[in-house]
């Protein structure tokens, strides 16, 4: 045994260093150490920030009003109407190539809208669907929900369904117009009462690009009789 003696708080490594013992390392408490502080910091930043956002989107939520909730509601019933007529007269290749791509161009765009619309409705808290017989109680002018402004009629269906070339695109035309007239007065209504500016400024657009539509299908219908 070697003579010399190990101090009692320090030994010497294989590499020849000392090696402080137990005794020498200050063990601080959990709300002094540097590393829980910091943690904590972060964690705190974290929850204000995510409570900040839950709070900041819950003020943002628009209060709509019942002109923003049927509008949304009955609109969307009539897109559905439009969309069906578009997708019968595309069932005939034989009609114009001008107007098929309007078709075509009515069952995405308002199949994007009808999107929109049932997300605003999840947003405000109200049913995606009309829950009533009624439509358009929102603006005073209560009808059965069939019975809405620019409706086809059963007949109306069944005889674009029976038709063919010239005189599908006379028939959709004449059944598009008139759908997109019912459309525009109530996007109008809803333009100038809806208690949202998103829902306002959808209605404007809406309103806005049926009527320029109305005038583009009329001239192409004029256009391809006049080819004919």
């Amino acid at each position: 045994m070697s003579n010399e003696l190990l101090d009692t708080d320090s030994a010497a490594d294989p590499l020849g260093q000392t090696i402080e013992s137990d005794d020498d390392i200050e063990v601080l408490p959990w709300w002094q150490n540097p590393v829980n502080l910091v943690t904590i910091v972060v964690a705190i930043a974290v929850l204000a920030g995510t409570l900040g956002f839950v709070i900041g989107n819950n003020r943002a939520l628009p209060n709509a009003n019942r002109t923003d909730v049927g509008f949304l509601q009955d609109m969307r019933v009539h897109h559905e109407q439009a969309v069906q007529l578009s997708f019968i007269f595309l069932a005939d290749q034989g009609t114009d190539g001008d107007l098929r791509t309007i078709a075509r161009e009515i069952v995405v765009g308002q199949n994007i809208e009808i999107g929109r619309m049932i997300q605003l409705l999840r947003d405000f808290g109200e049913p995606e669907v009309n829950d009533s017989d009624l439509a358009m109680a929102w603006m005073n002018d209560p009808v059965d929900v069939d019975r809405m402004p620019g409706l086809a009629t059963q007949s109306d269906i069944d005889a674009l369904v029976g038709a063919q070339g010239a005189d599908a695109d006379r028939i959709f035309v004449q059944l598009i117009t008139a759908h997109h007239q019912g459309g525009i007065h109530m996007a109008d209504y809803a333009a100038d009462h809806a208690g949202t500016s998103e829902v306002r400024l959808m209605a404007q657009q809406m309103a806005s690009s049926q009527r320029e539509e109305i005038v583009e299908v009329g001239n192409l219908l004029t256009a391809s009789q006049n080819d004919g």
